[in-house]
């Protein structure tokens, strides 16, 4: 299994209700392509470095997870039509990380 780190930024205008109904459905999309969540961190509302779609600020959200096959592309598509997600990123964690010798 490949671990990833998934890093999303929500409208910061949605409601509380609308922002943990994303998350879920984000979590449920990894559950249901056999993937395992291993943490979900929420950062929060944070300023952006520069505006997207008219928003100079976004809510963060952080998910490391393992998962086989095509899960990260998987997820990238996913969030890339979701209305309600800014931005996203998908990144593979190496296992072992090799030493220099």
């Amino acid at each position: 299994m490949a671990r990833y780190e998934l890093m999303y930024i929500l409208k910061p205008d949605l409601g509380e209700e609308q922002q943990t109904a994303d998350i879920e459905r984000f979590d449920q999309a990894i559950q249901q392509l056999n993937g395992t969540i291993e943490k979900t961190e929420k950062w929060g509302r944070r300023k952006l470095a520069y505006e997207i779609a008219g928003y100079n600020e976004g809510f963060y959200m952080v998910v490391t997870f393992s998962g086989e096959g095509d899960i990260g592309n998987e997820m990238t598509r996913l969030l890339k039509i979701h209305d309600d997600a800014l931005r996203s990123i998908v990144v593979r964690i190496d296992g072992e990380q090799k030493q220099a010798e």
